[in-house]
């Protein structure tokens, strides 16, 4: 073992010193899908006890990672807060962790019809992307879990297999993935990002969701709804499951709207239609980025209402709940 060589502080399997930053780490580890970056103090506090881990944290931090992640954070931090946040989150239900599965066969797929082979390493991250709470010592057990997917996944299409370890993913597998990626094209719903402010509760009321129910979609503020969950996985969550997002960008005198850019931002990102509005008479104080796209520019909120209704149908087309 060199001196770069670790046990992952989340895992305790093989795991790697990609940077030592004195203070901060940055360890790789297969079982925890990829690179993070903890505090010296974090991982003596989780050895001496201070910080624990059961099986079902260390599973639900991992995905966290893997979703960090695929948002674009290569090394995502793992500190005490990220870590109490974790052990509030549900386990993923069984159909995800299909999906994810399925996910990550095709990241380790060489080009699209290849057969491949998972290795050790392999068989580790699949187990980080799926969500599983096996272990080193329960090998047997881990193997009977992934044999559980992978047959899943045959049953359903999805993959071939060719002998023990060699498969491929079908065409009907990369089609799953590609809805998955555009996520839920026949939802109802639609999310929506704004101010939430007193002096917005008309345009929300009397525009916003009022136009946005005009075209045949029920609105979305993810202030208006009970969860217990982490708000930022909240708020992911119900963008993935919108058929769109309206983002108004009107603010108050303390600025631009952070969480409506981000919203927008990871919208856009996942291939989401986003539909951008603003008040007129804050037009010109909107980050130059947003200004290229085509705003609906209003000045009432009953103007708000008639504007979108006709852009949601041009762009999305009728919702499943217009009135006929």
């Amino acid at each position: 073992m060199s001196d770069s060589d670790i046990p992952c502080p989340i895992w305790g399997t093989p795991a790697t010193i990609v940077k030592d930053y004195r203070s901060v780490v940055c360890i790789d580890s297969p079982r925890a899908g990829g690179t993070y970056v903890i505090e010296g103090w974090t991982i003596a506090s989780m050895k001496l006890g201070v910080q624990t881990l059961d099986d079902a944290t260390k599973a639900h931090l991992t995905s966290w990672l893997i979703d960090q992640r695929r948002l674009g954070e290569e090394s995502p931090p793992v500190t005490p807060e990220t870590i109490a946040d974790t052990k509030q989150r549900r386990d993923l239900p069984v159909y995800e962790r299909l999906d994810r599965f399925l996910r990550y066969l095709s990241h380790i797929e060489p080009f699209v019809g290849a057969r491949f082979v998972m290795d050790e390493a392999e068989l580790l991250h699949v187990q980080a992307w799926s969500e599983s709470k096996m272990t080193v010592t329960g090998a047997r057990d881990s193997q009977s879990e992934r044999q559980f997917f992978l047959d899943s996944l045959a049953a359903k299409g999805w993959i071939k297999v060719y002998g023990a370890g060699d498969y491929k993913l079908t065409v009907e597998g990369h089609t799953h993935l590609e809805e998955l990626e555009r996520g839920v094209t026949d939802s109802s719903q639609a999310f929506v990002a704004m101010w939430f402010d007193d002096a917005m509760e008309n345009v929300w009321r009397d525009g916003i969701k009022r136009g946005i129910g005009d075209a045949g979609y029920r609105a979305l503020r993810i202030d208006r709804k009970e969860h217990a969950n982490k708000i930022d996985d909240e708020i992911i969550a119900e963008i993935r499951r919108s058929r769109f997002i309206v983002a108004d960008f009107t603010h108050g005198d303390d600025g631009p709207r952070g969480g409506v850019y981000y919203e927008a931002g990871f919208a856009k990102g996942r291939d989401i239609p986003v539909i951008f509005t603003c008040r007129k008479d804050a037009l010109e104080k909107i980050h130059f980025d947003t200004r290229q796209y085509n705003h609906i520019i209003w000045d009432t909120p009953e103007e708000l209402r008639r504007k979108l209704a006709m852009r949601i149908a041009a762009v999305i087309g009728d919702g499943p709940l217009r009135a006929t």
